[in-house]
């Protein structure tokens, strides 16, 4: 990775992913993990301290920049959830088949390069019945947003670590074989609109 990636963009994304209302979205979503975890795309451990230590057993941290896993020390010290690192992408879950309870995704399906791969990786390991939380931003219902997004994504990814601004997240984990058992899609208030909109839920890996 460049300088770039590992040095500069961490920051950003740090600072861009831990404002006050994506903090709450968070604090929503990540006590309802469960058992074995994989959070994929753990960053700087920013989940961390949402996380219930009474229903949750440990957490897989799949994370392939090692600026990120730098930056989430002082997060991992201060947490009483064991982590253990999985230095690889998305696309290389190395878990066995049906090894994990939740997988947890949070701002992360946006920046992944084969989505469908990790996807498809990401319901191999998790165990029947298991779920799937998320929380990701993606393409708008607007057309005159979508037409910034699409507009505006080339540029963007580059900048902002693979970030694509106009996803449709929930086709995305439908494609995949996810049944959604829940979802919430909100413009982000106080957020550009063409970064804001999110896709909130849960879905679940068939029987």
């Amino acid at each position: 990775m460049s300088f770039y990636e590992e040095r500069i963009l961490p920051h950003i994304i740090d600072r861009a992913c831990s404002m006050g209302q994506v903090m709450k979205l968070r604090s929503q979503l990540v006590p309802l993990a469960k058992g074995r975890v994989l959070e994929v795309g753990m960053g700087s451990g920013i989940n961390l301290e949402f996380y219930n230590p009474d229903t949750v057993e440990f957490v897989y941290g799949l994370e392939p920049s090692e600026g990120m896993r730098r930056k989430a020390l002082p997060n991992l010290k201060r947490s009483p959830i064991r982590v253990e690192w999985l230095s690889l992408p998305g696309e290389q879950i190395p878990l066995d088949d049906n090894s994990v309870d939740t997988v947890l995704l949070t701002f992360t399906l946006c920046t992944i390069s084969d989505w469908n791969t990790a996807l498809l990786q990401m319901k191999r390991v998790l165990k029947p019945g298991g779920e799937l939380l998320f929380l990701e931003h993606g393409e708008a219902p607007h057309e005159n947003i979508r037409k910034w997004q699409h507009r505006i994504t080339p540029g963007w990814k580059k900048l902002a670590g693979g970030c694509h601004l106009n996803r449709r997240i929930a086709d995305l984990i439908r494609h995949a074989g996810f049944e959604l058992t829940a979802l919430e899609n909100f413009y982000m208030p106080s957020a550009p609109k063409i970064a804001g909109y999110i896709y909130k839920g849960i879905a679940r890996k068939p029987s």
